[in-house]
């Protein structure tokens, strides 16, 4: 009894993380969306029109020339793989797209005293905050004139992450991250919606070896014949023809 009270034993779990956490990917494709969410791709209706990514240069930069098409497409634009071949180019560019964080709290911080003795820090209440800003600027011109077309723009919009901890309980969140995946997650899809199955099962294609008989049966098109068979003859089964 005494050494199994001695013997203790342990286990361990390992987790791994991808380099970019999805909160940080979340933050800067929600920038990014409310930025182009502010520039009316209306005026281009009807119209080709290139997009000229030369001069953008971004983290995310894929996700945000897709949007850009997106809502081109939406607009009722036609797009054109080169700008020759055009009615508008337009030629996006990013100022800033990047994340910051800032952390806060309210409480006593550690205190050192005489004689080796050190008070811990307090944080009665904490908040870390992490930030995104995105900044896109737009311009469209004439390929043919290499005129511009209106003024153009720059789009700024910020989007956040807010965790907050009360007497180290918590995190307790809102922000604007927050908002898109508690309102996505309840979205139910448009129409019928097609679940994977669980179980693995196939379907063979219909083989040409099968007997003539069988394939012209399932086709529906045959007609049945009988057939007497003649005297002081061995009897053969029928045969199926068209």
């Amino acid at each position: 009894m005494t050494a199994l009270l001695l013997i203790t034993g342990c286990a361990s779990t390992s987790t791994s993380n991808t380099a970019r956490t999805s909160v940080e990917q979340l933050l800067i494709s929600n920038a990014i969306d409310q930025s182009l969410d502010k520039v009316d791709f209306h005026p281009f209706a009807g119209k080709t029109v290139f997009l000229d990514e030369s001069y953008l240069e971004c983290v995310d930069k894929k996700y945000l020339v897709s949007s850009i098409r997106h809502r081109l497409l939406r607009s009722g634009a036609r797009l054109a793989g080169k700008a020759e071949e055009a009615d508008i180019v337009v030629e996006p560019r990013a100022g800033a797209i990047g994340t910051n964080v800032a952390d806060a709290y309210l409480g006593l911080p550690e205190i050192v005293l005489p004689g080796m003795l050190t008070l811990p820090e307090v944080r009665l209440i904490e908040r870390k905050n992490q930030q995104a800003v995105a900044k896109i600027g737009l311009v469209a011109y004439d390929p043919k004139t290499k005129t511009v077309l209106g003024n153009g723009g720059v789009s700024l919009a910020e989007s956040d992450d807010n965790n907050w901890f009360v007497l180290g309980m918590g995190p307790y969140q809102n922000g604007s991250v927050r908002k898109e995946v508690t309102s996505g997650v309840k979205v139910r899809p448009h129409g019928r919606s097609q679940s994977i199955p669980q179980q693995v099962a196939f379907s063979s294609p219909a083989s040409s070896l099968e007997p003539a008989g069988k394939l012209q049966l399932a086709s529906g098109k045959q007609k049945k014949q009988k057939v007497t068979p003649a005297k002081n003859s061995v009897y053969s089964p029928p045969v199926w023809s068209k």
